[in-house]
This record gives structure tokens, C-alpha cells and sequence, in this order.
């Protein structure tokens, strides 16, 4: 159980929205960040306003996905939700209820719509290796 402030959840029933994700894939790759970190970067992309960032972030914290470090005056956000647990609950989510359970149509269609590399390839048949191997 994560307790952030009262408010308790457990990490299971934590469903990140697309908004969400997008700023945890940047607390992802960063470690931590403040909100203007995660603006900046967001901005890239997308038309987002400050507010609308920091918000979210509040919110986030709330929810128990993000901590937050108020040690000094600008204060740092990091994940508390990792990214392969968070990867794992949308594909099994997604195989679930879009490929009816099947693994091989969700990979079959994500290997028919996307141009995957030798390298990708590569990791494609020693997964598939191990696992004729199990």
C-alpha cells in the first residue's frame, strides 16, 4: 500500500490515464523532475499548459503514483509506479480485451503494423527460444 497524505490505493488498482503516462514516461527516463522539467519536455510534442501539468502532478501524487520531494523551494516529482509493471498491466489489459487472450495476434499485429529492426528481431527469437525451452 502507498499512504499519501490519507489517501491509501494499492498499486494494483492504479490505472494511469494517457495524460498520466505521458508524464510518467518522462519521470521514466529522468529519474525525477520538477514540473517544469515535465512541461518542457511535454511541450515538445504537445500544446500543454503549465497549469494543466502541474495539476495532473498534484493529482498524480495523490493517487500514489509519483512522489515528491518538498526539501527545497522547487520540488522534485519521481515515479513510484515502474514502468515494466505499468507495461505489464496494459498488455495483459489489452490481450485481454482486444486479441481475446491470444498473445500471437497481439504480436502478429504489432509485428505486421511496425517495421521492427534485425536487432528487435533478434530479441524476438531468443524470447521465443527461452521460452520453447521452459
Amino acid at each position: 500500500m502507498i499512504r499519501n497524505k490519507s489517501y491509501t490505493m494499492s498499486l494494483k488498482q492504479l490505472k494511469p490515464t494517457e495524460s498520466e503516462l505521458e508524464i510518467l514516461r518522462v519521470l521514466w527516463e529522468r529519474g525525477e523532475a520538477t514540473v517544469r522539467d515535465v512541461h518542457e519536455e511535454l511541450s515538445k510534442t504537445k500544446d500543454a499548459g503549465y497549469t494543466t501539468t502541474l495539476k495532473l502532478m498534484q493529482i498524480m501524487h495523490e493517487k500514489g503514483m509519483v512522489k515528491r520531494d518538498e526539501s527545497s523551494k522547487t520540488h522534485k516529482y519521481a515515479p513510484l509506479l515502474s514502468r515494466e509493471k505499468t507495461q505489464k498491466q496494459f498488455v495483459g489489459k489489452m490481450i485481454d480485451t482486444l486479441f481475446q487472450g491470444s498473445s500471437s495476434q497481439l504480436v502478429m499485429q504489432a509485428l505486421g503494423n511496425h517495421k521492427a529492426s534485425k536487432e528487435e528481431l533478434d530479441e524476438i527469437q531468443k524470447l521465443i527460444d527461452n521460452l520453447k525451452q521452459q
